[in-house]
């Protein structure tokens, strides 16, 4: 296995390669890199397997340093402190959360994107949901502009701005045990050949062959119905809001007491006189 040094101001260099050239350049190739360059985005995306290999304990600057090949004071010239490079971590995978589609859609129907995008950057880290699902953002984190464009759609359609955070920590609270879900086996349920409970076990041999029939995963398909039971609960309660301010509209998409979006009442309902 290729081994690593450090090169003054913390480049990171293969073992025996020679500074000056030489036989060790020769063997390297013509048109290979002679160094891969400390920065911080090599820092964070290190950090961030480690995480995945090792868990917390991988969030540490001697452990990232280590597998490096550098030694830790060389980490500070890119990242402040371990705090800095938990916050770098969490930039990483909430830059990866489309909140585009907040500009471009419907709050609802925006809000699912959104899920499924934040389900599917977390699932593909599993280690890194406990750590960063506890951690507060720092004060300067990319992390807080994401959070401003969700709450700034969902203002836009009529929620008020003491309800739009909740209604975001309420649905992230579901895509983080989602995305455990999603890592997790797919017999994780399997109550195996007990007589004690047969409803579970007819449930879970249903289950399985609906599933099958349809192609579908398990962890798949409880999410997208627990997802789609939220979102339909969170029109619901807009919806009772607009009818009791007819003024909440969506003044970004022209959504708003009325609007109709996939599950929503007949639009001619709207019509029809209140009592």
């Amino acid at each position: 296995m290729t081994e690593t040094r450090e090169s003054e101001g913390g480049d990171v260099r293969e073992r025996g390669e020679s500074t000056h050239g030489g036989s060790n350049a020769q063997r390297r190739g013509a048109g290979r890199p002679r160094r891969r360059v400390l920065s911080r985005e090599l820092i964070l995306e290190t950090a961030l397997r480690m995480i995945d290999e090792q868990g917390e304990a991988g969030a540490g600057m001697r452990a990232v340093a280590h597998a490096l090949g550098v030694r830790p004071s060389s980490l500070y010239n890119h990242v402040a402190s371990r705090s800095d490079l938990i916050a770098g971590v969490r930039e990483l995978i909430s830059d990866r959360i489309d909140v585009e589609c907040f500009e471009q859609m419907p709050w609802d129907r925006a809000l699912e994107r959104w899920a499924d995008s934040y389900r599917a950057a977390f699932a593909a880290h599993p280690p890194t949901i406990a750590l960063l699902a506890t951690t507060p953002l720092t004060a300067a984190s990319r992390t807080s502009l994401m959070y401003d464009a969700v709450v700034s759609a969902l203002v836009r359609a009529g929620w008020p701005e003491a309800r739009a955070l909740s209604v975001i920590v309420a649905v992230e609270s579901f895509l983080l045990g989602a995305a455990l879900d999603a890592a997790a086996a797919a017999d994780m349920l399997d109550p195996g050949p007990r007589a004690d409970v047969p409803a579970f076990s007819a449930g879970y041999a249903a289950r399985d062959r609906a599933l099958a029939a349809a192609g579908e995963r398990p962890a798949d398909a409880a999410y997208r119905l627990g997802l789609t039971a939220m979102i339909a609960g969170l029109r619901i309660e807009l919806s009772a809001r607009s009818e009791a301010d007819p003024a909440l509209v969506d003044r970004g998409s022209g959504r708003g007491r009325g609007s109709r979006g996939f599950g929503d009442a007949d639009p001619a309902a709207s019509a029809r006189p209140r009592r």
